[in-house]
């Protein structure tokens, strides 16, 4: 990779600010505008969704610390797949690459990216109302996943043309977003009418769940029930799925390494303070949602955009929209540039290893592995119009946090097998940060498995069909 990055791209083109911003880019999605209201409901009170985002941001800071101490070690392009590949060996990087390709990198893209188009029919509700251009029973084509597929094509082009075209991009959406999430930060606190803090926090450490639903499958509001014990801790779980799918993809500045001024200091650096600063940025916006909404408001705004509803409140009905559709459509807009950019480099270090498709391998005149680009972009593509991207996410957020805890657990196994490695970085607090993260990533799958295991079995099933494929392509090689 190395080679390659000599031939194609002579000088490393991302300095600590772009590492960061794509950190922070590549975080920030539509994730933190829709899941609190899911949160909400599988829990009922404002402390247990404080408890929820807290956790996800101790979990979140502790593993890109951990894996700061790989980067320093490992400063390629590849990132996880790399530490995992070095570490474990082919095979655990294949898996990963192929989770990667499959789902994780391309579902996130296709998500995303729909989130863009219903957010943009806010402003434009004719792409609502349109007829679909296909449908067959349930399956149906929509004006909104058409656009989805223009901005992915969009943004795989834009990248196309080198690293300097995605990194001006990528700065200016994630500036605006950061600083549109602050001012929305500030006047939900001192435009806000009607305080609900209080109300929303009388509950204390009480928990409410087992919701009841209309013939329909709707959720009644009159429907809380107390809950404790152990289905507290499955609540937790359940709840922490959509805000830990909305804090991964930090780890794509890792994928970018080779093309990042002083790698082996920058990576760390970006990671922490990257995913330090959303974490509290999450944190004060969930905070603005208890204090503008009640807890039904939250638990059951339209479509889950619990943001919307806050900003209605903030600004009033009208405006409030039209500002929530536009921060949401820049927020998304450029975490899928982020996410564009970063991963195409992944599957070209795969192909490298010979774990890809071999086009995949070469950089294009700007410097970039275009065709590897445009593969990611056309799968991202076809699963937007599968429609089934958003239950594949709910599913993968497992799946994700394993491969954290096994990169999380190669710093432990690195220090006890080869403890005389060059480490230019030393995970901070070691080895408590890591212990950290391993625990809480365990006790998150562990009760997922028992109690809600429809967002375990796919993603894994995903993950291990690429057994058979890693064993078809060595014997290829062979």
């Amino acid at each position: 990779m190395e080679k390659l990055q000599e031939q194609g791209s002579p000088k490393r083109k991302l300095g600590l600010f772009d590492a960061i911003m794509l950190v922070m880019g590549s975080m920030i999605g539509s994730g933190i505008f829709i899941v609190s209201a899911d949160i909400m409901r599988n829990l009922g009170s404002g402390y247990w969704l404080i408890v929820v985002w807290l956790i996800t941001g101790v979990m979140t800071v502790a593993a890109a610390i951990s894996y700061g101490e790989l980067s320093s070690m490992f400063p390629k392009a590849g990132g996880q797949y790399t530490y995992l590949k070095e570490i474990f060996g082919k095979m655990m990087g294949f898996l990963y690459g192929w989770g990667l390709f499959t789902v994780i990198q391309t579902g996130t893209i296709a998500a995303v990216a729909v989130a863009f188009g219903k957010f943009t029919a806010y402003l434009i509700p004719a792409l609502n109302d349109a007829a679909p251009i296909f449908q067959s029973g349930g399956y149906k084509i929509t004006w909104i996943q058409i656009l989805a597929i223009f901005v992915i094509l969009l943004l795989t082009y834009i990248n196309t043309k080198g690293v300097e075209s995605g990194k001006i991009l990528q700065n200016i959406f994630t500036g605006s977003k950061i600083v549109a999430l602050i001012g929305l930060i500030l006047l939900g606190f001192l435009l806000v009418k009607n305080n609900f803090w209080a109300d929303n926090m009388q509950f204390k450490w009480s928990a409410f769940n087992n919701l009841k639903t209309d013939v329909s499958g709707n959720f009644l509001k009159s429907g809380w029930e107390s809950i404790s014990g152990m289905a507290i801790m499955g609540g937790i779980a359940a709840a922490m799925v959509g805000s830990v799918f909305s804090s991964v993809a930090w780890e794509n500045v890792t994928f970018v390494s080779g093309e990042i001024e002083n790698p082996k200091k920058n990576v760390v650096r970006s990671m922490v303070l990257g995913t330090s600063a959303v974490m509290v940025l999450y944190l004060l916006v969930n905070f603005i949602y208890l204090n503008t909404l009640n807890r039904d408001s939250i638990a059951f705004a339209v479509n889950d955009r619990v943001a919307v509803g806050a900003s209605e409140q903030i600004f009033g009905s009208g405006i409030g929209t039209i500002v929530m559709a536009i921060l949401v459509m820049i927020s998304t807009f450029g975490c899928v540039n982020g996410i564009v950019l970063a991963g195409a480099r992944v599957f070209q270090t795969m192909a490298q290893d010979g774990m890809f498709f071999k086009a995949a391998l070469q950089n294009n005149k700007n410097g970039v592995p275009e065709k590897s680009l445009w593969m990611q972009g056309i799968w991202a593509s076809v699963l937007c119009l599968s429609g089934q991207y958003g239950n594949l996410l709910d599913m993968i957020s497992f799946v994700i946090v394993l491969f954290y805890m096994i990169t999380v657990f190669g710093v432990i196994y690195l220090r006890i097998k080869k403890p005389s490695l060059e480490r230019p970085y030393k995970t901070w607090l070691y080895p408590l940060t890591p212990i950290i993260y391993l625990l809480i990533g365990a006790a998150f799958c562990i009760l997922l498995l028992i109690y809600k295991q429809q967002y375990t079995w796919p993603g894994l099933i995903i993950v291990l069909i690429g057994v058979p494929v890693y064993f078809f392509i060595n014997r290829k090689q062979a």
